[in-house]
């Protein structure tokens, strides 16, 4: 091919641009063609090549990409996870590559920039966008009237920082379905917390707009807030215990509860119509969970038996929504939230196992 002989008397680029944080090595190999007037295909044939197995799948010479870039291997795999060796630990990353913050992908020439994010990166911090989970469009979502949410991704990461990955992905994950629960349930039951979530709902999703404006990202973005305060307790040792032990301890606990949610007549009930008081009596004492989907650069998905939110459905959501009324159902039902969804209402998974081999719970 006379792409790849040109490739070939090619050692280096000239002027290559550095790949981005986290992005996947397709993406980057398709921008350096791009700015050079290469074809794609060509380049990727030449810095891969067929996987060890003799199967069809192509995997990146990470020696090869640095010849061609002029960049170390070790400058390369610091931002292209794919790239590191030893491999990560994909279960720390979301399972599907995706566009991040518009602002900063816009220093990265030569096209979209794709990556690979970890758990913990809702928000861009620097340029106040909501990240993930990602609209339907792939758009990010601006949060410069809601600085509220900026700042719950800090407190996010002083959570990461503090109990690590695994402990932080199930308590954030749980307290954004159990926001959604008590946003479903009637007015009087679910504290002042409410009344935040239908103002900041009314801004990122103006009145008479649902249809275009709506998303379920969004709704995630406006319980945020109360999720990490609600994910700092469920990921502390000590407030776990208070969950489960004497009725005096559990006072301690709804005390705090009440105190986040500002809900100042918040009280255990023995009864799982209150998804805190379940969290409590049944998944407080459990180990934390592994993400349902994990990464998988062969398939980039391994198989699940969950169907993906169709666009119709997102359309039927969009209609019936009401911040003022039960707008947290279609947050519960987001396909996002599915790993926690499992794990609150039926305690019987827990001997189930991953498409990979792992236990839902890390035992």
């Amino acid at each position: 091919m006379p792409e790849a002989r040109r490739l070939m008397l090619l050692p280096r680029l000239p002027d290559p641009v550095p790949p981005a944080q986290h992005e996947i090595a397709a993406s980057y190999i398709g921008r350096l063609a791009r700015l050079h007037g290469l074809s794609v295909n060509a380049l990727w044939r030449y810095v891969t090549e067929r996987e060890a197995s003799g199967g069809m799948r192509r995997v990146v010479i990470p020696e090869r990409l640095a010849a061609v870039t002029g960049r170390t291997v070790h400058a390369l795999a610091g931002a292209l996870p794919e790239l590191r060796t030893p491999q990560p630990d994909w279960a720390m990353f979301r399972h599907q590559p995706q566009r991040g913050c518009r602002h900063c992908d816009a220093k990265h020439p030569g096209g979209e920039v794709i990556r690979i994010l970890p758990h913990h990166r809702y928000v861009c911090t620097r340029h106040r966008l909501w990240l993930c989970p990602s609209d339907v469009d792939g758009h990010t979502t601006p949060l410069d009237a809601l600085p509220e949410i900026v700042q719950a991704q800090r407190r996010h990461l002083r959570i990461l920082r503090r109990h690590g990955w695994v402990v932080t992905y199930d308590a954030v994950l749980t307290a954004i379905l159990i926001c959604g629960q008590l946003w479903s349930l009637p007015e009087n039951k679910n504290g002042e917390a409410r009344h935040d979530w239908v103002r900041r709902a009314s801004i990122l999703i103006p009145p008479d707009t649902a249809e275009s404006a709506f998303s379920v990202a969004r709704l995630c973005a406006v319980v945020y807030p109360e999720a990490v305060a609600l994910a700092s307790l469920f990921a502390s040792p000590y407030w776990r215990r208070q969950a489960q032990k004497t009725t005096w301890n559990r006072r301690l606990f709804d005390a705090e509860i009440a105190q986040r949610l500002r809900h100042p007549s918040y009280s255990y009930k023995d009864h799982d119509n209150d998804p805190i008081s379940h969290w409590a009596n049944v998944n407080a004492k459990r180990p934390p969970l592994a993400p349902m989907y994990v990464h998988d650069q062969k398939r980039n998905l391994r198989k699940s038996a969950l169907i993906p939110a169709t666009q119709l459905a997102q359309q039927r959501h969009a209609q019936a929504f009401d911040p003022s009324r039960r707008a947290g159902e279609a947050l519960v039902a987001h396909r996002y939230l599915a790993t926690v969804f499992r794990r609150a209402w039926d305690p019987r998974r827990k001997h189930e196992l991953l498409p990979n081999g792992d236990s839902y719970y890390r035992l």
